[in-house]
């Protein structure tokens, strides 16, 4: 009898959102349609429970972890700073989430990839610190979106990207030496966390990917959004496909083969 090898499995940490006065864990479905479509994974949405979640047992479920954006802010409380404006949205829950978890799955040598918050959370987690506000900052551009702009618009080419020379990000995108990204943030890095390389900066010397120096596994973060119409992008699906094949790898080194699967049925 044969055993079918199921896709691995991706974790994604959800957000707290208010829906009708009632608190819902949610996760977009961009983010989840893309480790389908291009990562070739199943997607496992984890509630933001904090301390609630015994992550060990959960990093026994999942063979990948994909941080996802947000409308929601790091709380700066996490890096030392207080809230620049009252009316800038954090997500404690999530903060006190993630945060374990990516230290945990780092430490497990869990393939990871972040996307704008999942970036500047990996950052924070790596003791790291952000700008609350980009936009405000002297000599630095305005990373925003426009709120009444159609999605096509918002989502559309915002800026070019230097690729840092020898780095994974321009390995995985075929040696490229810029590339051109989408831009709707207004947080990001100030200082780099401790063990994370710059993998790509924008034209004021925003960082933009970074990766995990010395991981045991694909470790990769970035500011910008690729899993938007991913599939309709080359440079989107290299990163996706980059963090399937390393889930995959996760799956394989830590799970028997159809023999030895076959052995544990028979003596069960």
């Amino acid at each position: 009898m044969s055993i079918k090898q199921r896709p691995p499995i991706v974790g994604i940490p959800a957000c707290i959102k208010m829906l009708g006065g009632h608190p819902y864990h949610a996760a977009g479905v961009k983010y989840v349609e893309a480790i389908v479509s291009a990562a070739g994974c199943t997607p496992l949405v984890l509630p933001a429970l904090g301390q609630r979640l015994d992550l060990e047992q959960l990093l026994e479920l999942v063979d990948g972890l994909l941080l996802t954006g947000s409308a929601s802010n790091v709380a700066p409380e996490m890096y030392g700073q207080t809230l620049a404006r009252p009316d800038l949205l954090t997500d404690t829950e999530r903060d006190a989430t993630t945060f374990p978890l990516i230290r945990a799955a780092l430490a497990a040598g869990m393939p990871l990839l972040g996307i704008c918050r999942g970036f500047q959370e990996l950052n924070v987690a790596m003791g790291g610190s952000l700008h609350q506000e980009v936009h405000a900052q002297p000599g630095m551009l305005d990373h925003r979106e426009t709120p009444t702009a159609d999605l096509d618009v918002q989502y559309g080419p915002a800026h070019p990207l230097r690729l840092t020379p020898g780095g994974l990000l321009q390995e995985l995108l075929g040696g490229a030496k810029e590339i051109t990204v989408n831009s709707l943030h207004g947080q990001g890095i100030d200082r780099l966390g401790d063990g994370l390389a710059a993998e790509a900066t924008a034209p004021d010397g925003l960082i933009e990917a970074v990766r995990v120096e010395g991981a045991r596994a694909f470790a990769l973060a970035v500011q910008w959004h690729p899993e938007w119409r991913v599939t309709g992008n080359p440079q989107s699906m290299a990163i996706f496909r980059a963090f399937g094949r390393a889930c995959v790898q996760q799956a394989a080194n830590r799970r028997p083969g159809p023999a030895v699967r076959q052995k544990q049925m028979v003596k069960s």
